[in-house]
């Protein structure tokens, strides 16, 4: 495929067919240094971003009219529209009243779910930005990372295993470099590249020197020149031949679809049974009478439909991503919200997850005894024989050689000491530099020579001339290959043979470190000799590598985050099963593993091996009992994975490597690292750590599981309000004989509330103090609790049951506040108008509604605990209380709205009984908490 001229500074031929280095002169690029950064930004101005084109999006005016094409608001619609002509009919009124109403709260609603529906696009955008690919680029003759939509055609970049590629590119170097091309071509097997110009223009799949936008690096390194971005590239042209994309809705976004549709159909039935029923039992007399009727019909099943659920959903979700990512866990799909709150087990590797990935020496052992140097305050360990003075000086001597006989660099950046290079050589740095702060060195050496580590040697020496002193030999390595090369050993400040005891004390030393899960590496020196002195180390070789004076052996650690323990105590509580998955030596996982209290003595460490031979009957069994698998390769993880789930778990795994992706894909929760992760782990993983710590893991659980708490909340709240609303009109249709209506209203039809009134209700409580639930702080501790089970539903039995009881209460207090102000009824004595009461009984409603999103913050917690926590609550709380009462006072609203103004008894009766529905939920929570106490008295099965 050419590429367009419009979108690159090629001019003729494709990068295929002609040299690497004539592409990079007509790009204006050299391949040494790369682009100047002010000329990457001049290109990204004039080409656009590495971006395939988005989805165009609707005009604000065609989002604003899909608000109406809800059914419901076309049934208000079609109300307002028979208002309006009934009104033409009869004409007693100056304007159609009802019908200007209910276009007001029309127009409201649309405003609001418009409000939402960009609130929810924005949240998800930011959510899109934070999981954006980096790539390598060079640029001012440095190596970069920059974000993958930035790379303009030109950029040099370097591809390593691991990485996604982040545009198309022609190849410049390459050392053995195979990508996957699978999502472009179909090839299932990696495909080899390199720098060979082809003959002619060859089939996407055969252009050997080219690398592809979207395809992945599985091994090797290269360079290359960047030849087309955005929508320019290979995979833009198969982009642009596709129709918009609908993004999948979650598990939980269809369950509540599934809900509303539900509810659709059963208040929609009651509506109609409702408007039958007054036609039954009051008559139907007028047009007027049937307008009022079908207002109240349509009313009532706008207001008891949360159509405004999945907007909310979006939002609550997509603001609970945006708070794990500033806790370092980005998540990138909303859906995997839902499984984070349901992980039963969490499989983690070892290095940088449970530990921070910075070996430390704890331990030297030398002719004198053993010290402990895993602090700046060493201390002998060993009490015995007055060996403190003497060990600790050995142990000073052999961290000062280790850090002589070295490679890696400290640097000094304002003030904070930071290590460059191998772990293993920054852990006797760190030491030495413990040791230095506390005991300053006047000796100073220069370094002239080395012999380089190799892992066929198993060692590395240094030679160092001392200030003013002779030439010094450094050197450090496994304990037995450099025991082999010596001749002496240090006690204290002298020189003395090594006899075979003390070679054997020395080995057995090893052995006790090993047993502890220590990495061991011993240390030795020598004076040089008199060649390598005088020729300043150019005649320094392995063999002046004898005759060593051997110091003392370290014991190295990579130590557990001080955080980890706490976090797997944590997700213990939770019912979680943490099990580790390491490439590691059995012994060390197994002391990682016991130092974290992920696992006990008794408990069995199984390695790869036997993985290999166990077949999956075996390995769920395996699986079941094993915390700690040790020297396990990539591919043993995705049957571990595949054996949990197996045995229905909810499995949440680790991984940084490209042969982790499989296992990433597999899991349920699959979590890449962001510092050691690769862009092909990243792009498998449905979740990101941006420190690669295993505390955020737990952390972002917690924050998954209040998010579905807090979505269980909003639809508690919503569905008991609404419930309470379809209650009051029905039982107070049904009862208006008994509780004295009929009696009191001049109206030819009797209603408990008008249709306005219910639709106001719904306005006013449905939209904010719903958001509010949905970012509701923590009131129970989700931590208490054992996981979610996978068919657990959002709303089960108990919640339709706290549902009913609440809907009920509200319509009781309702229908109570009015039947007091009215004569007659079944409490008698009232002397107010049917208009004051039923003005009241519309104030309760509201009052109880709002006193119910208090209730909905648990279903066990008292509604004190945590109350003053959330602001938005609150401040919601207010904002309809003082609408609610413009609506009883301002004139303009009394006619709309059907009401007037309450004295203050009105206000007392309606504020008290609408706190009916704290008291009622107040002893149902109480009665749930004794059942619970008196079942379970240590609280066994919430931890």
């Amino acid at each position: 495929m050419a590429i367009p001229e419009s979108s690159t500074p090629l001019a003729t031929g494709h990068p295929s067919t002609r040299d690497a280095r004539d592409v990079a002169g007509q790009l204006g690029t050299d391949p040494e240094s790369g682009l100047s950064e002010a000329e990457a930004e001049r290109r990204l101005a004039e080409y656009g971003p590495n971006e395939l084109r988005a989805a165009t999006r609707k005009p604000l005016w065609k989002r604003a009219l899909a608000q109406f094409a809800d059914p419901l608001i076309i049934l208000l619609l079609v109300a307002a529209g028979v208002s309006v002509a009934a009104w033409l009919l009869e004409g007693e009124d100056p304007v159609p009243i009802d019908a200007i109403v209910i276009g007001a709260i029309i127009v409201l609603n649309s405003i609001i779910g418009l409000a939402q529906e960009a609130r929810a696009d924005r949240a998800v955008a930011a959510l899109a930005s934070l999981t954006r690919a980096q790539s390598t680029v060079l640029r001012d003759g440095r190596i970069r990372s920059a974000s993958s939509a930035d790379l303009v055609p030109g950029d040099i970049l370097l591809l390593a295993e691991g990485d996604r590629v982040g545009a198309d590119a022609r190849v410049l170097t390459s050392h053995s470099l195979h990508t996957m091309e699978s999502s472009l071509t179909g090839e299932s097997a990696p495909v080899e590249k390199d720098a060979a110009i082809l003959p002619a223009l060859l089939p996407l799949g055969d252009r050997a020197n080219m690398v592809f936008a979207g395809t992945a690096v599985t091994r090797g390194n290269a360079r290359a020149i960047i030849t087309a971005t955005g929508m320019s590239t290979e995979t833009g042209a198969i982009a642009d031949l596709l129709a918009e994309t609908k993004a999948e809705a979650t598990p939980l976004q269809r369950e509540v679809s599934r809900l509303g549709r539900t509810l659709s159909i059963i208040v929609i039935s009651i509506a109609i049974v409702v408007m039958i029923t007054i036609t039954l039992v009051q008559g139907i007399t007028s047009p007027a009478d049937l307008v009022t009727v079908l207002l109240l019909g349509v009313s009532l099943a706008v207001a008891a439909v949360p159509e405004g659920l999945p907007a909310l959903l979006s939002i609550v979700l997509a603001l609970g991503v945006q708070r794990m990512a500033k806790r370092n866990a980005i998540v990138k799909s909303l859906s995997s919200v839902e499984s984070l709150g349901s992980a039963s087990v969490i499989c983690t590797d070892k290095t940088g997850t449970l530990t921070t990935n910075r070996m430390r020496i704890e331990r030297v052992v030398t002719a004198s005894g053993e010290t402990d140097v895993s602090s700046t305050a060493f201390r002998d360990l060993d009490a015995e024989g007055g060996a403190t003075g003497a060990a600790l000086r050995e142990a000073e001597v052999t961290l000062r050689v280790g850090a002589l006989a070295n490679d890696a660099r400290l640097v000094d950046e304002g003030g904070e000491i930071q290590v460059e290079g191998d772990p293993t050589e920054t852990a006797f740095l760190l030491a030495a530099h413990r040791l230095d702060s506390e005991r300053p060195s006047p000796r100073r050496f220069g370094r002239i020579g080395e012999v380089p580590f190799s892992s066929e040697r198993k060692m590395m020496s240094t030679a160092h001339r001392e200030a003013g002193g002779p030439v010094f030999v450094f050197s450090k390595g496994a304990p037995d290959v450099l025991l082999a090369r010596c001749t002496d050993q240090r006690i204290g400040d002298e020189i003395v043979p090594l006899d075979d005891d003390g070679r054997r004390r020395a080995l057995e030393a090893v052995e006790t470190l090993s047993a502890q899960a220590y990495r061991t590496l011993g240390v030795a020196y020598r004076i040089a000799p008199e060649e390598v002195e005088a020729t300043e180390g150019a005649a320094f070789d392995e063999s002046h590598e004898q005759d060593l004076v051997y110091v003392g052996t370290v014991g190295i650690i990579d130590p557990p985050r001080p955080e980890a323990a706490r976090a797997i105590e944590e997700a213990h509580r939770a019912g979680i099963r943490v099990i580790m998955i390491t490439g590691d030596h059995p012994a060390t996982a197994a002391r990682i593993a016991r130092d974290l209290g992920l696992a006990s003595e008794a408990d069995p460490v199984v390695s790869g091996a036997e993985l290999e031979s166990a077949d999956d009957a075996r390995l769920r069994d395996i699986v079941a009992a094993t915390p700690v698998f040790a020297r396990v390769a990539p591919e043993h993880k995705l049957r571990i994975v595949d054996a949990l789930q197996e045995r229905g778990q909810i499995v949440a795994m680790t991984g940084d490597g490209v042969n982790d992706a499989p296992a990433l894909k597999s899991a349920d929760i699959g979590i890449a690292m962001g510092i050691a992760g690769t862009e092909v782990t990243k792009e498998a993983a449905r979740m990101v750590l941006t420190d690669d710590n295993f505390a955020t893991i737990v952390a972002a659980v917690r924050e998954g599981r209040v998010i579905f708490d807090n979505i269980r909340k909003f639809l508690r709240y919503l569905l008991s309000s609404n419930a309470g609303e379809v209650l009051t009109v029905f039982f107070g249709v049904v009862f208006a004989g008994v509780l004295g209506f009929t009696q009191a209203s001049p109206e030819a039809v009797v209603l408990p509330l008008l249709a306005t009134q219910i639709l106001w209700t719904n306005l006013v409580t449905d939209s904010a103090p719903a958001l509010a639930m949905g970012v509701d702080p923590e009131v129970d501790d989700v931590m208490a609790r054992p996981p979610r089970g996978a068919g657990d539903r959002a709303i089960d039995g108990a919640m339709w049951a706290i549902i009913a009881t609440t809907g009920l209460t509200m319509s009781i207090a309702t229908l109570l506040t009015m039947d007091i102000f009215l004569p007659g009824g079944i409490v008698p004595g009232g002397v107010d108008t049917f208009e004051t009461a039923r003005t009241a009984g519309f104030t309760t409603l509201v009052l109880a509604a709002l006193l119910t999103a208090f209730n909905a913050r648990s279903a066990r917690a008292s509604v004190v605990r945590g109350l003053l926590r959330n602001r938005v609550l609150w401040g919601s709380f207010a904002l309809a209380v003082v609408l609610q009462i413009a609506v009883v006072y301002v004139p303009f609203l009394q006619v709309a709205f059907g009401t007037t103004a309450l004295e203050p008894i009105h206000w007392a009766v309606s504020i008290g009984l609408a706190s009916l529905v704290i008291w009622v939920e107040e002893v149902r929570k109480a009665i749930v908490r004794a059942r619970a106490s008196r079942l379970d008295p240590d609280g066994i099965a919430a931890r």
